[in-house]
């Protein structure tokens, strides 16, 4: 089955409802992280109907270009397809896997999709010279990523109740590594549509398999990472094993107030700009 094609964040919303409750039936792990990205669409469809966003019809397009290269890969994956990035097969892969804990699926998402989908989906709601103009829309939507993200500490949790363990074994805690991700992920994907909006379409492929290959390194790392492996399988253990339960119980993560994200972002923004 092709992936649903969308054309208004409405759509985005239909079609990950459609993802999420599909990911509950068949007990896949791509659900993790399609829970959260849920919550993250419900939030950017609030703040483009409130005016949180400086352009709310262009905010509506950046959003469905954004939505709709996961949603392809996905459905893909779903169908036994074959996979267009390299960063989504590792993440698709290690969805097969009961070995990776629940955190590490959650990362693996936030590096495929924001690492390459963000910066593709910039430069193309944003091209050329217009690019400049998206960024505190970007910064927004960055901001409501993490927020959102980072606000599933407490149900993590709940369905992994030795997450904290990471402290012990050398990790930074789940909060902290989420967070850390994102921000790291957000500089480098706008670097990247920085690199993209200048160029043809017809040029675009090159850079993003190049970005693919970079990205898709990082994606080893969080499902390898050396050391750390044997206290995962600690915390692994210790982790509700019943897929279904935890993709319900990230799922009602709560959603971060859009004033405190906006104001987060404008202080963010009140820094040196990464270029």
């Amino acid at each position: 089955m092709p992936a649903p094609r969308v054309e208004t964040i409405g759509d985005v919303l239909d079609a990950l409802d459609r993802l999420v409750d599909r990911a509950v039936e068949t007990r896949s792990r791509l659900g993790y992280f399609a829970a959260i990205y849920r919550q993250v669409t419900a939030r950017i469809a609030e703040g483009i109907t409130t005016g949180a966003f400086e352009d709310g019809p262009r905010m509506e397009r950046f959003d469905v270009s954004f939505a709709q290269r996961y949603l392809t890969e996905v459905e893909a994956a779903f169908a036994g397809g074959e996979p267009k990035t390299m960063s989504f097969e590792l993440a698709a892969r290690a969805a097969d896997s009961s070995r990776p804990i629940i955190l590490q699926h959650l990362l693996l998402g936030i590096n495929f999709h924001i690492n390459i989908d963000l910066g593709v989906a910039a430069a193309t709601t944003a091209p050329g010279d217009a690019l400049p103009t998206l960024r505190r829309d970007f910064d927004l939507v960055n901001e409501i990523i993490a927020a959102l993200v980072a606000g599933v500490e407490e149900d993590l949790a709940e369905i992994s109740p030795l997450i904290g363990l990471l402290d012990v074994i050398g990790g930074r805690h789940d909060e902290e590594v989420i967070r850390f991700s994102i921000e790291v992920a957000r500089a480098q994907a706008w670097r990247f549509a920085l690199e993209l909006a200048p160029l043809e379409h017809t040029d675009w492929p090159g850079p993003i398999r190049a970005r693919d290959a970079r990205v898709a390194h990082v994606a080893r790392a969080i499902t390898n990472p050396g050391l750390l492996s044997a206290g995962l399988l600690v915390i692994r253990a210790g982790e509700r094993q019943d897929v279904r339960h935890n993709i319900e119980v990230l799922a009602r993560t709560d959603a971060p107030d859009l004033a405190e994200v906006a104001a987060r972002a404008t202080l963010e923004r009140a820094a040196p700009p990464e270029r």
